[in-house]
């Protein structure tokens, strides 16, 4: 499981680097400023999730138990997915044409920063319910 979670985050972690570079290059002179921001906003989530994510593998050996981490885990990489990659096109609609499809996709955009919240409120309970080894 841990080899496939790094595996996950560093391909998530190559993705944001390389769109990122692709919004600050490719994108700046095609979408408006405010697109941008949207864009950007993508870029921001994304990384801090990815940065999320070693953190759980960073921690994963100090429990016995890691039932807790590895849902908030994949709740980042839902979140991610969902709510990033739903910014990601809706900042690029025009680009994309994608202006019919809007309805679908701006509703994906909370369930991702849903899953965000849940990640958190997951680490939380693995802080609380399972003492790490170092407290045993």
């Amino acid at each position: 499981m841990q080899k496939k979670l790094l595996i996950t985050t560093g391909i998530l972690g190559c993705l944001a680097v390389i769109l990122g570079a692709f919004g600050a290059h490719a994108l700046a002179e095609k979408l408006s400023s405010s697109q941008l921001n949207t864009y950007q906003t993508g870029i921001q989530y994304h990384y801090y999730h990815t940065l999320a994510l070693l953190g759980v593998l960073a921690i994963r050996n100090q429990y016995t138990t890691a039932t807790w981490l590895y849902r908030a885990a994949f709740c980042f990489i839902v979140g991610i997915l969902f709510f990033s990659g739903s910014i990601y096109l809706l900042a690029c609609q025009e680009l994309l044409s994608l202006q019919k499809w809007v309805k679908i996709i701006g509703p994906i955009t909370p369930i991702g920063g849903l899953f965000f919240i849940l990640g958190w409120l997951m680490l939380i309970i693995q802080a609380i319910q399972f003492p790490n080894t170092e407290q045993k």
